[in-house]
C-alpha cells in the first residue's frame, strides 16, 4: 500500500484557544490539510478531481486521542497513512508530532475514514480507477 506522508506546520495564534493550547478541534484541520497535502504529493488536485470525475472526498467519520498539547510556535509534523482502501472508501491512520530539535512528541493520533461522493447526488461513488492506482502508489 503507500508508505508514510509527513507534512509540517507551525501553531499560530488562531488556533490556540483560551489557555494558550491548540484548540481540539483544530487537529482535524490539521490532519485534513496534510491529507490535501498527501493528495497534491500523489499527483491529485482536489478541484480537478471535481471537474474531470464528478467526485469528492467527504469525511465520513473520525477518532481522535489527544496524547499532549502543542502551543502558539510549535513547530508539527503531520503523518498520513493509508490503513484500508476501499472501492469508494480511504481510512487513513494520522498522527500530529511535535518536533522537539531531534526528537518528537506525539500529541494526537486518529483515524479519518473518507469516502468518494458524486458531486451532483451526495450518493457514494467507486473511486476512479486512475485515482485508485495513484493512491496504491504513493509513498
Amino acid at each position: 500500500m503507500t508508505s508514510d506522508f509527513t507534512w509540517k506546520l507551525r501553531v499560530y495564534y488562531e488556533d490556540t484557544d483560551a489557555g494558550g493550547v491548540v484548540f481540539y478541534a483544530n487537529y482535524l484541520k490539521f490532519f485534513e490539510r496534510a491529507r490535501t497535502e498527501w493528495l497534491r504529493a500523489a499527483g491529485i488536485g482536489q478541484q480537478l478531481l471535481s471537474e474531470s470525475h464528478h467526485v469528492m472526498f467527504v469525511v465520513k467519520s473520525t477518532a481522535v486521542d489527544y496524547h499532549a498539547p502543542a502551543k502558539l510556535d510549535d513547530e508539527l509534523k503531520l503523518s498520513v497513512v493509508v490503513e484500508r482502501l476501499g472501492r469508494a472508501s480511504v481510512q487513513f491512520i494520522q498522527e500530529a508530532w511535535r518536533v522537539e530539535g531531534e526528537d518528537l512528541r506525539l500529541l494526537a493520533s486518529g483515524r479519518i475514514k473518507v469516502g468518494c461522493v458524486d458531486t451532483a447526488t451526495f450518493r457514494p461513488s467507486p473511486i476512479p480507477d486512475d485515482v485508485l492506482d495513484r493512491i496504491k502508489h504513493t509513498g
